[in-house]
């Protein structure tokens, strides 16, 4: 297969739509030979966080000698940087030789593999093959049902945090959406918690009690930050002094988690130095998490979506921006987006509204109207390279840096348009 058959299968597979549960997953990694069995895999789970945890403990595992691969999603600007081994995407040869190999298997099946089902199945494959030392996977949606979810004996279970969100799939509050992240535990083997919403918490310690799985938490109280610039942050944890180069306010208490799953992983065998940890905390790069785009004019790429990443990002302008911005904002229809402007008010200065290329997106009109209702100056712009021209023209009048934020859908069109706007200039 070249690129292009990749293609036209792929969309063949999105067209399957999303369906929670296990059973084709479950029949498809078996046809596969159960590659999911032969790295040793770091499971990740949780509302928000899971990348930029995920994005740390694989860089910390490299740097320390483990042929590591990661799977994420949705990919940011190219499906094929949803594989990474040691940080390095896979290839286009590679990516379409390992589609032709699992697609034979998925179309035997009666009921067919989605898309993101055979991804993640695409995911064990190519890090098997590849003779990985440690995958680390990242869940996509839920943790019981996901399609990740076909590890029995996972290296560490991680569980960033809970806050409502894809409440039609896995439940209106906290402690339901917990149940569905816990399913990511299994017996015996340990379980990190970050997030302090206590009913998810007992959720969660019930499901590890039950299953004999030892528990860590986080010692928030334990965490200070020291310093925060854009590009690094310095934090103290549990009296040790380490510096990270990603920036937002969420990061310290990512760290925080990374640092207790990292000696939960030593506890387990793992060789790892503490340089090479300081070193991969510092060195990190996780794109679209309050990520610079640009210095002049300050731009700024923050993926809060749901309420309470949206309420980090307003947190985040707060502490690094000086406390107010132009927004550019583009989102998902199921979100929680009427509490959006007492999340934003007194922080945006103006926000233009866009339409992420998903057919899941708001209408940027119907998010226009909810901000001015809210008494935040807005207006609907499209397309979206239309609408970034707006918003970088406005943060220049107003002398404010640029923060765009929501769905993660749009990171590549914004990169894109921001790179057009850049060579016109």
């Amino acid at each position: 297969m070249d690129i292009n058959e990749v293609n036209e299968y792929l969309s063949l597979t999105a067209s399957r739509g999303s369906r929670p549960g296990l059973e084709r997953v479950s029949r498809l990694i078996k046809l596969l030979g159960e590659p999911q069995k032969k790295p040793r895999v770091i499971h990740v789970a949780g509302t928000n966080g899971k990348g930029s945890v995920s994005a740390m403990l694989s860089r910390v595992l490299m740097l320390s000698g483990y042929k590591t691969g990661y799977y994420s999603s949705p990919a940011l600007t190219d499906i094929k940087e949803s594989f990474l081994i040691n940080g390095e995407p896979i290839s286009e040869e590679r990516f379409c030789a390992l589609i032709e190999k699992v697609k034979p298997f998925a179309e035997s099946m009666a009921d067919k593999p989605t898309q993101f089902e055979l991804l993640a199945m695409c995911a064990y494959q190519y890090f098997a093959d590849e003779d990985c030392d440690i995958a680390v996977i990242e869940c996509g949606m839920g943790g019981e049902l996901d399609a990740t979810n076909v590890i029995d004996r996972p290296l560490l279970s991680v569980i960033t945090g809970i806050s409502t969100d894809h409440t039609q799939f896995l439940g209106d509050t906290t402690a339901e959406i917990a149940a569905h992240k816990a399913g990511i535990i299994k017996r015996g083997r340990p379980v990190v918690l970050g997030g302090c919403d206590k009913s998810a918490f007992e959720v969660i310690k019930k499901r590890a009690d039950k299953l004999n799985a030892p528990m860590q938490t986080v010692s928030y109280e334990t965490l200070r930050v020291l310093s925060c610039e854009l590009g690094k942050t310095v934090i103290d944890y549990k009296g040790q002094e380490f510096t990270l180069s990603l920036s937002g306010t969420y990061q310290p208490r990512n760290a925080a988690l990374v640092l207790e799953a990292i000696e939960l992983l030593r506890a387990e065998g793992l060789m790892i130095p503490d340089e090479k940890l300081r070193e991969g905390l510092s060195s990190v790069v996780w794109r679209g998490r309050f990520e610079l785009l640009s210095r002049e004019p300050v731009i700024i790429y923050d993926g809060g979506h749901n309420a309470e990443g949206l309420t980090e990002t307003a947190e985040s302008i707060k502490r690094y921006l000086g406390g107010k911005a132009v927004m550019l904002m583009g989102v998902m229809a199921d979100k929680e987006y009427r509490l959006y402007p007492d999340i934003l008010r007194g922080i945006a200065e103006y926000i233009v509204t866009v339409r992420p290329d998903n057919p899941r997106s708001l209408d940027p009109e119907i998010l226009a109207e909810v901000f001015n209702a809210g008494g935040i100056p807005s207006d609907a712009c499209e397309p979206l390279p239309e609408g970034l021209k707006t918003a970088v023209r406005l943060a220049e009048e107003k002398k404010l840096p640029l923060v765009i934020a929501g769905s993660l859908y749009m990171y590549r069109e914004i990169i894109e348009a921001l790179n057009k706007i850049k060579a016109e200039d």
